[in-house]
């Protein structure tokens, strides 16, 4: 058994626009493929050619497709009731982009595709994600960093434009 230490860098963007909004922006900005359907035309390929061809079309322009959502706040909300803060984690990513990472650093899976959680504060509705690129800098792969550096642009320009 080994351990290894991470240090993360966290971006938070906070939206001064109600919580509805900045998540609509994020809906329209990102692919939304039905997932059974593409897992199983991801499996059909008859090669690589074809998977990128699957996958540029379940991706919208932000270059992201939406893989799950889970409303962390439900559970409080049952608990502490209605008007409790909403809490919602958005797994997006792209798998053309995974590859590219795994290919040069194989934890890069425990990390891809990324997570943004959507919470609302007292300040405003802050987007929050943990930089790629600092997960992967302690495996020194320089391909894997500018992979990493390339998709920690692409979130967080999403992320500034949903807040906005």
């Amino acid at each position: 058994m080994t351990t290894r230490q991470i240090s993360v860098q966290r971006v938070s963007v906070v939206s001064s626009k109600r919580f509805e909004e900045v998540l609509g922006a994020l809906d329209k900005a990102v692919g939304h493929p039905e997932l059974r359907a593409f897992q199983k035309a991801l499996a059909e390929a008859k090669d690589y050619s074809e998977v990128e061809t699957i996958v540029q079309r379940a991706i919208a322009p932000s270059s992201f497709m939406e893989f799950a959502r889970y409303d962390l706040g439900m559970v409080v909300r049952k608990d502490r009731g209605e008007k409790t803060p909403r809490s919602l984690r958005l797994i997006v990513g792209n798998p053309l982009i995974m590859k590219s990472m795994l290919e040069h650093v194989p934890d890069a899976g425990s990390y891809a595709p990324v997570t943004i959680l959507v919470d609302e504060r007292a300040n405003g509705v802050h987007l929050t994600y943990d930089k790629m690129a600092s997960l992967l800098a302690p495996y020194g792969s320089v391909e894997a960093m500018k992979v990493a550096e390339d998709l920690d642009a692409k979130v967080e320009a999403l992320l500034t434009k949903a807040a906005t």
